[in-house]
């Protein structure tokens, strides 16, 4: 396609205002490790949010969502929609409890809540095992989209497209710290939902689809826009339906969706002023995420259907893409190449801030383990504040390098999302309950995570080759099913079977986090004198439960209303809004320390 002046213009002042804040901040966030991983602990909700949601706003983000709906229809995308579930708990639920913790990483609550080697080992480990090998697995993710945008729109190498959209970021990530990255998410958002709702507008203009009413009445794409999949064939709704509501969302660890909360989630969580802003913070992002966002992807994806009905049809369009990169969900970039002069260029800049935030988060998410959970903590504890911050910036550089590398091998973001899934299998629920029960110990977290990995490798690896499991085309959820069950199987017998940690170490998480005392009453009755902390948790799970209700009927209601169906849009937006009341009344009677 055509990229005119004004296009590159817009793309360049995009560049340029990104790079610019990553200058202006590069002072302050050079000044002290926490201020470069932490922002100095002082983030209004508003910001956080946006960041929160700019961050999962990842170029591989409509891909998946094009992939998903290209094969499944609309209600394929369960398999993402069933961890409002999860991002609803660590609102009402954990939020509180991660900014009380104080620590200034994820990682750091193993020896706040653990103690001795095996939490030194536990986060030494996943320093590593998270901070440089999975983080690279999701900024490859992020890369490959960026490949395939690249690709389609402006005719690149997938080498031409990384190198340009690594080293941008690069700059501004090593230089500003997660203050830089936090500013930039918020010009960036805006930047990525203008472009992806005048891309969803213009679409319906073209003359092969006219209209949406022509859309949805389209014989490719009438059978694709159930919001519930068809409840006559259970092949179907086992695996985008069930198992995603009843076992994905709380036993799986997917990142920006950790039970619990987690990782960058919980960076920003760690960021904030305090414990109302933190809750603040993530109710909005859920919001956004799930209710304002998936529909510009939804309407384009359609539309794909009748433009490129087959593979095919793209690779005939696109011959010069590597075949290893042709896929559904190369759709996506493949409907952009319509837009006309000056909406393409918002466009592709919206395309590159959704790369860029992305990979600036998790490249300053990932150098913080590396930096506080691996090289202070282990390699130099006496290291200055300016080493340290000089460490981030160096691992900050090699983890782009890596995910890079690896973005050239892979092939679908809905492969990779599978992948990950399968990984975490079994996880999250001790992720939800080491908070509450005191039982739990390192060696638990050390046996899931072992059991797990072990599980995704027979069954992305092993079992295909070797045809041990007989597993039908039609029940590929059964190998998440097995690798749940077996996790938590083990993860279970090894809490009971080995030493709970000692009382001074639970005692003192207790005190600093101050957790509902239910899960923690055989260790507290043998201390009378502790302060059983009555919380507030049947509240926090019913506006859990209502918080989740609420996200999801905005979500139907705006796919009722562009669906023209009015009296379910008029019902689910009523429900909506009664849900939003009711969390709006309930929240002045949160207790906050």
């Amino acid at each position: 396609m055509n990229i005119s002046l004004i296009d590159w213009a817009i793309i360049l002042a995009f560049f340029v205002i990104s790079m610019l804040i990553g200058v202006l901040t590069s002072r302050k966030a050079g000044s002290s490790a926490k201020e470069f991983f932490l922002s100095g602990r002082n983030m209004p909700w508003w910001l956080l949010g946006v960041s929160m949601v700019a961050t999962t706003f990842s170029a591989d983000t409509p891909n998946l969502v094009t992939d998903i709906v290209r094969k499944d229809g609309v209600s394929g995308n369960w398999v993402w929609w069933a961890f409002l579930l999860t991002g609803m708990l660590t609102v009402f639920v954990y939020a509180k409890l991660w900014r009380r913790s104080e620590v200034t990483t994820d990682l750091e609550f193993y020896e706040l809540r653990y103690g001795g080697k095996p939490a030194a080992f536990l986060r030494a480990f996943r320093a590593i095992y998270l901070g440089v090998f999975f983080n690279v697995v999701i900024m490859a993710t992020v890369s490959l989209a960026a490949i395939k945008i690249g690709g389609v729109l402006l005719g690149l190498s997938p080498l031409e497209t990384l190198l340009l959209a690594s080293v941008v970021t690069v700059i501004y990530s090593s230089l500003g710290g997660l203050k830089g990255v936090l500013l930039t998410d918020f010009f960036q958002f805006f930047i990525a939902m203008a472009g992806a709702i005048g891309a969803a507008y213009y679409v319906l203009d073209l003359p092969e689809i006219g209209s949406l009413d022509n859309l949805l009445s389209h014989p490719n794409v009438s059978d694709k826009l159930n919001i519930l999949p068809d409840f006559n064939d259970w092949n179907l709704v086992i695996p985008l339906l069930i198992m995603p509501l009843a076992i994905q969302w709380w036993a799986t660890w997917y990142p920006g969706a950790e039970p619990g909360g987690g990782g960058y989630i919980a960076q920003r969580m760690l960021s904030a002023k305090d414990e109302r802003n933190a809750m603040g913070a993530t109710l909005f992002f859920n919001i956004a995420h799930y209710a304002l966002r998936p529909w510009p992807w939804i309407i384009i994806a359609l539309s794909s259907l009748i433009i490129f009905p087959q593979v095919s049809d793209m690779q005939e369009a696109f011959p010069h893409i590597p075949v290893d990169k042709l896929g559904n969900d190369l759709a996506y970039s493949a409907m952009l190449t319509f837009l006309p002069t000056g909406l393409i260029g918002v466009v592709l800049a919206s395309l590159i801030a959704a790369v860029m935030s992305t990979l600036s988060t998790h490249l300053n998410w990932g150098s913080s383990y590396v930096v506080n959970d691996f090289y202070l903590r282990f390699v130099r504890p006496e290291a200055t504040d300016k080493e340290l911050v000089a460490v981030g910036r160096i691992s900050t550089v090699l983890l782009m390098v890596l995910a890079a590398i690896l973005a050239l091998a892979l092939s679908s973001a809905l492969e990779a999302f599978n992948i990950l899934l399968q990984i975490g299998a079994g996880t999250g629920l001790i992720f939800i309950l080491r908070w509450f029960w005191w039982r739990i110990n390192a060696y638990t977290e050390i046996a899931a995570m072992i059991i797990s990995f072990l599980v995704a490798i027979f069954f992305e690896s092993i079992n295909p080759r070797m045809g041990i499991i007989d597993i039908p085309a039609d029940q590929q959820y059964l190998k998440l099913l097995y690798g749940v069950g077996l996790t938590t199987a083990v993860w279970v017998l090894v809490t009971l079977f080995t030493r709970p940690e000692k009382d001074e170490v639970l005692l003192s998480f207790y005190r600093k986090v101050k957790p509902a005392a239910f899960g923690w009453k055989n260790l507290l009755n043998k201390y009378p004198q502790e302060q059983q902390e009555q919380g507030q948790l049947p509240m926090e799970i019913g506006l859990m439960l209502t918080g989740s209700i609420m996200v999801y009927a905005a979500l139907f209601s705006v796919g009722f209303w562009i669906y023209g169906n009015v009296l379910a849009a008029s019902v689910a937006t009523v429900v909506a809004l009664v849900g939003g009341g009711i969390i709006i009344t309930k929240w002045k009677k949160i207790k906050f320390s």
